[in-house]
């Protein structure tokens, strides 16, 4: 399957929030149970580093920064979402997405991308490992999804190019 990566469009949020759904539906990609409309989604998301995979011209994936505070001295650290249609999982999307996320990322001034993942959600765990991420800590019932508890595990990739 061929890959194509491209910024993503105001006119991609339909297929961008199918993916979500699918995300949200497993139960192990995020606390949200509901996905947001597109002004409430943009509004909280970065414009110059959200990112969709195409295949045979479908988004397959998307991937998009979020500034993790708005003090300046966190201006550089930015916290990613990474999704990809289950149609699509095992074919390399993700790894395509987040490579390029980080490249862009390192391109916009960011010395630091961070990601929160259930511990269930080991195929997530494996790509961020593989892509240059470490796990700093676990955060323990750090919040509750229909009730129950869960645990995050809280990953990071410093930069080789920024902020050394």
């Amino acid at each position: 399957m061929e890959i194509t990566i491209q910024p993503m469009r105001p006119d991609h949020w339909e297929s961008v929030r199918e993916i979500y759904l699918e995300g949200i539906a497993t139960r192990n990609a995020t606390f949200e149970t509901e996905a947001p409309s597109w002004q409430t989604w943009d509004e909280k998301h970065l414009k110059d580093c959200r990112l969709v995979a195409l295949a045979r011209n479908e988004v397959c994936g998307w991937v998009a920064l979020s500034p993790v505070s708005s003090r300046c001295v966190y201006a550089g650290v930015g916290e990613h979402s990474i999704y990809v249609a289950a149609r699509s999982r095992g074919q390399g999307v993700g790894r395509k997405l987040l490579d390029i996320l980080i490249s862009s990322s390192e391109h916009a001034g960011f010395w630091t991308l961070q990601t929160s993942i259930f511990p269930e959600n080991t195929a997530s765990l494996a790509l961020h490992k593989a892509c240059g991420f470490r796990e700093v800590g676990r955060r323990e019932r750090i919040g509750q999804l229909e009730g129950l508890w869960r645990d995050t595990i809280l990953l990071e990739r410093r930069s080789s190019v920024v902020g050394i």
